[in-house]
């Protein structure tokens, strides 16, 4: 039940995904290795053409799908419309970048062997003019000498004997764009990995805006037409006149085969998801335009900054992110933040970590140098993009959520736990979350200091209110204490707040013990669903997942408690 509960929608979209490719390739395949129409193109390069064709369908299919996980407003409109009102489809929304990741290795396995069966082609197109002189060889030679005049169409693009390979590759659309394509489709790739990502984001940014030349080059790929099939089978059957190739177009009833292109498809693949994407792009290019306000900035402890923005019209839910621009570090670089504000409040709010060279110019552009802050007036001009939805938006479908942050993981709560004090309080609005678990995962002392004070005041709100059974808190300190702080933590252990947060709730030191957690919460929670909800790293978020499997398998409790997974993904 637990695997059913969080794995299979994900493994039957997979599935089909898969089968797709699949059955897209089996099918080209096998039209190009047993229809007539290509039996002489498979005379002259043998297997290569039905693997080209293969992969190529694939490849078609792949590329329409590759823009649609980054168009975030369609995501989030499909979040919010009833074509997904299911909850445990809805989850899926949130694996948007994985998928993306997935179609992108998918387009270069088939990319690989679309390139590598056409070199093989290639090569034998070459040959064809020069075989021993035997009865094949003799009939692949008169193929590729057929000529090019009205009525007598040619099927070997190579139109000259001893011609070396990559020179005539190089002659033709198919071969130059080719290249183009797969040198765009290496650089993109390699500026994607986690390493490039995380310390040289700028370059993954600019080099990612490759896939404009890598669809421009599939676009244009198929325009020539190399790829020819006969087009007269009616009047020359291949079967019967492939042996009396000697009497072509004699008084034998085998005229000369005549050979078309069927044009270039890619477009029509394509077409659709690319004006998809246009909109999305004309969309952000709007709202760069709208005025964004700073009304203040605030240094926090940890390297971390916070800005409180307005921007007319701008509406959040909470969980969601947005996108920020600064146009004077880039006018082209978008970079995703949590908003950590309440729909309630009268701004909305990031925080910041300054890691990489987009933060560490934006903080010296807000705060100058290192003690004052810039006035107002003095203050960079942003451009917000947004808001966008996440799994975090979530959290009001279950009965009971486990919020679990890990360091600066812990801003999409921020919001979170503000609307979802406000509505808890409202007597006018029924809320299904009956309990909130929160977990926080510091590496250090400092990084609590930044977000104790909203835990603090939720705590003197609950115990103002007597509902202090709503919310239940729990921080773990991983590392960061000196002797000094060890020795103040001893002496004040019998104190009501704790020594370094100053909650009520004790810090507890090292790492959550997961494995007696679960067990304990569905105990507290009998015929409960359990929403868990991660935003840190991923041995964290694999660790929970597996968990949650674990503990909704009705074997191990009966009574009907279940976990489902939600990783924040952005």
């Amino acid at each position: 039940m637990g695997w059913f509960v969080n794995e299979f929608p994900k493994w039957a979209f997979l599935f089909l995904y898969h089968a797709t490719n699949i059955g897209l390739f089996i099918g080209y395949f096998m039209k190009y290795y047993q229809q007539d129409q290509y039996y002489y193109l498979r005379a002259l390069v043998g297997l290569g053409l039905p693997f080209a064709r293969g992969a190529a369908a694939c490849l078609n299919f792949n590329c329409a799908l590759i823009l649609l996980p980054v168009c975030r407003n369609l995501i989030t409109f499909v979040r919010g419309s009833c074509l997904c009102c299911k909850r445990n489809m809805r989850r899926q929304l949130d694996k948007n970048i994985t998928f993306h990741k997935t179609v992108a290795y998918m387009i270069c396995l088939h990319t690989a062997i679309h390139a590598g069966a056409h070199c093989f082609n290639v090569q034998n197109l070459a040959l064809a003019w020069n075989h021993p002189d035997n009865n094949t060889a003799a009939l692949l030679s008169t193929l590729s000498s057929l000529p090019s005049r009205a009525n007598e169409t040619f099927i070997n693009f190579i139109r000259i004997p001893n011609a070396e390979p990559t020179l005539e590759v190089l002659k033709v659309v198919p071969g130059v764009s080719g290249v183009i394509i797969t040198l765009s489709l290496i650089l993109i790739v390699t500026s994607a990995t986690e390493v490039i990502r995380r310390s040289y984001f700028e370059v993954f940014w600019y080099t990612h805006h490759l896939f404009i030349v890598f669809f421009i080059g599939c676009i244009i790929h198929g325009v020539q037409g190399v790829i020819r099939g006969q087009t007269n089978l009616k009047e020359h059957d291949p079967h019967n006149c492939s042996s009396q190739f000697r009497e072509w177009g004699r008084a034998t009833g085998c005229p000369n085969p005549q050979f078309g292109s069927g044009g270039a498809q890619t477009w029509m693949w394509v077409i659709g998801p690319f004006v998809i994407y246009l909109i999305e792009r004309i969309l952000r290019m709007y709202r760069s335009f709208q005025e964004v306000i700073i009304t203040k900035v605030v240094k926090h402890p940890s390297r971390v900054i916070e800005l409180q923005l307005k921007k007319k019209g701008f509406r959040m839910e909470s969980g969601q992110y947005i996108f920020l621009k600064c146009p004077s570090i880039s006018h082209f670089e978008w970079h995703p933040f949590t908003l950590t504000s309440s729909p309630q409040e009268d701004f909305f709010s990031v925080h910041i970590r300054l890691v990489g060279d987009w933060t560490e110019a934006l903080a010296k552009a807000c705060i100058g140098n290192e003690k004052e802050i810039r006035p107002t007036s003095q203050l960079p001009k942003l451009a917000v993009d947004g808001p966008f939805g996440t799994a975090s938006e979530d959290v009001y479908e279950y009965q009971v959520d486990v919020l679990v942050g890990a360091g600066i993981g812990v801003t999409p709560f921020a919001s979170l736990l503000k609307d979802m004090w406000y509505k808890y309080c409202d007597p006018g609005f029924e809320m299904k979350v009956q309990k909130v678990y929160f977990y926080w995962i510091c590496p250090d002392t400092s990084a609590f200091e930044w977000f104790s004070d909203l835990l603090s005041s939720m705590e003197q709100k609950m115990a103002e209110q007597g509902k202090t059974g709503f919310f239940e808190s729990h921080i773990f300190l991983t590392r960061g204490w000196d002797p000094n702080q060890a020795r103040n933590i001893v002496l004040h252990e019998d104190d009501d707040e704790d020594a370094i947060t100053g909650l009520q709730q004790k810090t507890q030191y090292g790492r959550p013990q997961w494995d007696t957690i679960f067990p304990a919460i569905a105990q507290a929670n009998p015929e409960k669903r359990i929403g868990v909800f991660c935003c840190g790293p991923k041995t964290l978020s694999s660790q929970l997942h597996k968990l949650c499997n674990i503990h909704s398998d009705p074997s191990r409790y009966a009574n009907g408690t279940h976990f489902y997974f939600n990783k924040e993904n952005f």
